[in-house]
């Protein structure tokens, strides 16, 4: 099986890469397989006190892959893809461990939400992050809608969210949907650095910071993911979402009807 996520440590800090870069790291079925193993495998290894999540190649994450949109193995049901790829995230985000995400290039849907999933952001100046979904008839599953705005607030969440648009490094810091920017060649340096730092401190302090941190928003945003598994497969039944890859096969722009 090609290996699409890389993991290893150094100085306490435990790097899980994602290694699609010829698909700009697209999410296929093996690759999330993947992706959920490392998770845990990192999350558990004693030897790695903080998690650094990176990507090689120009891009983080370009999402789900399209051509695999709509795809289920076997008798998967669209919820029960859903709640897999929740689970996920959620593994990063309940962890004591803390997560620290280098993100360059395109960060978009799915791809983005890992990054989200993480505690703290580092961006390269050349990052666009986007969350797509509405123009599949969808809406993000893996916690975009819960994480950001919990970062940037529901107005500027919406404005991502209810129309797909792209926005750059630079308006992603002045938001706070990024907590720094530096340039592409310092992105992996500077992002390691940080992990290193919180790694060479007292590992139950680290793990209670991160705990208390995350206390005053956590219950309520895992009931606003349970709300997301909820919705999407919904949307997943709708005559616009059919619309939706209809017209990405057909390379057309979808005509929604609102059923």
């Amino acid at each position: 099986m090609t290996e699409y996520i890389t993991y290893a440590v150094r100085d306490q800090v435990g790097i899980i890469s994602l290694n699609r870069p010829d698909k700009m790291n697209a999410i296929n079925d093996d690759m999330a397989d993947q992706i959920g193993d490392r998770f845990r495998t990192a999350l558990n290894d004693p030897r790695a006190r903080v998690l650094l999540v990176r990507a090689e190649g120009k891009s983080f994450c370009a999402g789900r892959d399209t051509t695999q949109l709509g795809h289920r193995r076997d008798d998967e049901s669209d919820y029960h893809h859903v709640l897999g790829a929740q689970q996920r995230n959620l593994t990063l985000i309940d962890h004591a461990k803390p997560v620290v995400a280098a993100v360059q290039g395109h960060a978009i849907g799915g791809g983005f939400e890992i990054a989200l999933a993480a505690d703290i952001r580092v961006a390269s100046d050349d990052a666009k992050i986007a969350i797509p979904e509405i123009k599949y008839g969808l809406l993000p599953d893996t916690g975009a809608s819960q994480l950001l705005s919990a970062l940037i607030g529901p107005s500027r969440t919406k404005i991502m969210m209810l129309t797909g648009r792209t926005i750059d490094a630079a308006q992603a810091e002045r938001w706070g949907a990024v907590d720094m920017v530096v340039p592409r060649d310092e992105l992996d340096d500077v992002a390691f650095a940080l992990a290193r730092d919180m790694a060479s401190r007292p590992p139950i302090a680290l793990a209670m910071g991160k705990q208390l941190a995350n206390h005053l928003w956590n219950g309520r945003i895992r009931e606003g993911i349970g709300m997301e598994l909820l919705a999407q497969s919904v949307l997943f039944r709708t005559d616009d979402y059919v619309e939706a890859r209809t017209a990405l096969r057909e390379k057309r722009e979808p005509l929604f009807k609102g059923r």
